[in-house]
């Protein structure tokens, strides 16, 4: 498979994701956009012809909106640079940046114009970015909306770091009042913290932190959202849902009309508390990773279509940090590090439920991008950016958290054995990532035409040259 030298070219192959389906078709690419998706073996004149091997699957880039890159103030941690060298490299194409846990947190049009120069030197993927809701901000949130965030996230327990404080349920209730006056959206971290364990140390064994944050704090939350956005009319999404017994009445929700959504996450879905070893506080996140009979649960939301998203809450943080109090479930920074394997680790649980490629495709694609109001991304169709992923469903991947993109070397997913692997991401046309050993090669044909920053007012500006 070569990349084709021209600025118009056509990919073949016997199967293309169109949105429902894996069907036989050519897809077009000129100067950067999708201009026709035609039958597979369709003459295209003036064209640069690329087919895609019969083991592998041409997919429109991934769409990941829930993403902590935490530069500029904690860039050690997580910089542009390396998220997005780590989405590349698993399909994802357009990644939606959290308020936090950057210095400053994205509370205020000037915080985003900082972290939108940080983005701007060395973002290799698309970036939008989230605004927050905190204490200090309510009442005044209609500047980042006209700044171009995509919606504002808010924590109803406390978010782990001091300066992105947390919302009571006075304070939610104006927030959704606010955003639905906007006619913007809340996305909302749903644990209730009078239902949560005291902070501190808890040891190494991972029942002790399950317990300290059980499915009926995230429970309470969860219908405080569903009533805050009942009276206001706001649009609301809950994430990182872990707490499967919480879908039924996110469906009752929906049913009466509130205008509801909700992601999970690769962690939540192909990996158990009964499975997590004593000390191994790289699998520590907020809500928690909980029991099989859980996994099963939430995996009836993503086939049922309960589950709009599966999005890899990528919070990662430095090596010392995660091993804090020596492996200490209490001490150790929570977040889990995923956003290179997402689709890799939820293929291959699904694949082992009988569960077709085509069902989870859209959770990773236009799911997302339906979340954060992303137009025409996560498709392939006319007038589409020409963001592609090349992904062999049939691959085995050996994941070593050394060699992952990301910028500290520890995962949840280190060692584990997966079935996937994305060969190829196209941004616009050009290739932003390889694997093996054609890597380089394709980066000296192509350049790096790096990412752009996204606004919900639809401007796009190329790294490099700022932020509009």
């Amino acid at each position: 498979m070569t990349a084709p030298p021209s600025s118009r070219f056509v990919v073949r192959a016997r199967r293309v994701f169109d949105g429902s389906d894996l069907v036989p078709a050519a897809v077009v690419v000129e100067d950067g956009l999708i201009t026709a998706v035609l039958d597979e073996d369709a003459p295209v004149a003036d064209a640069a012809d690329l087919r895609i091997p019969a083991d592998a699957v041409l997919l429109p880039g991934l769409v990941d909106s829930h993403v902590h890159v935490n530069e500029p103030g904690r860039t050690e941690w997580e910089g542009f640079g390396s998220a997005t060298r780590a989405a590349a490299a698993g399909g994802v194409t357009t990644i939606v940046d959290m308020p936090l846990n950057s210095i400053p947190p994205t509370t205020t049009a000037a915080a985003l114009a900082v972290k939108r120069a940080a983005a701007a030197a060395s973002a290799r993927v698309d970036v939008g970015f989230w605004g927050g809701a905190v204490p200090e901000n309510l009442g005044a949130l209609a500047p980042l909306h006209e700044a171009g965030v995509y919606g504002f996230k808010c924590f109803l327990a406390p978010s782990g770091v001091d300066e992105f404080g947390h919302l009571d349920r006075v304070q939610l209730r104006r927030a959704m009042a606010e955003v639905a006056e906007l006619g913007s959206r809340l996305i909302v971290h749903a644990e209730d913290p009078a239902l949560l364990g005291a902070d501190g140390a808890l040891g190494r064994g991972y029942g002790a932190f399950l317990a300290s944050r059980p499915a009926t704090s995230e429970a309470s939350a969860i219908e405080a959202v569903i009533e805050a956005a009942r009276e206001t009319g706001a649009r609301a999404h809950i994430l990182h849902l872990s707490d499967a017994r919480s879908l039924p009445a996110i469906r009752a929700a929906r049913a009466a009309g509130v205008d509801l959504t909700v992601e999970t996450c690769p962690h939540y879905l192909t990996i158990v508390a009964e499975e997590i070893p004593d000390g191994a506080s790289e699998f520590k996140c907020c809500p928690p990773i909980r029991e099989a009979s859980n996994r099963d649960l939430l995996w009836e939301g993503v086939v049922d279509g309960t589950i709009d998203a599966i999005v890899s809450d990528h919070s990662p943080s430095t090596v010392d940090l995660k091993r804090a109090g020596d492996g200490d479930f209490g001490l150790a920074w929570g977040g889990i590090s995923g956003l290179q394997v997402g689709l890799s680790a939820v293929w291959t649980e699904a694949r082992e439920r009988g569960i077709p490629l085509e069902t989870i495709l859209p959770l990773f694609t236009t799911g997302p991008a339906a979340v954060a109001g992303l137009d025409a991304v996560g498709r392939i169709a006319p007038g589409a950016p020409a963001h592609l992923a090349v992904f062999a469903p049939d691959d085995v991947v050996h994941v070593d958290a050394r060699e992952l993109r990301h910028r500290n070397p520890i995962s949840a997913y280190d060692g584990r054995v997966l079935t996937g692997r994305v060969r190829r991401t196209w941004l616009r046309g050009e290739v932003v990532f390889e694997s093996g050993a054609d890597a380089a090669a394709a980066v000296a044909r192509t350049g790096d035409p790096g990412g752009r920053l996204l606004s919900r007012s639809g401007a796009l500006v190329a790294v490099g040259q700022g932020a509009s």
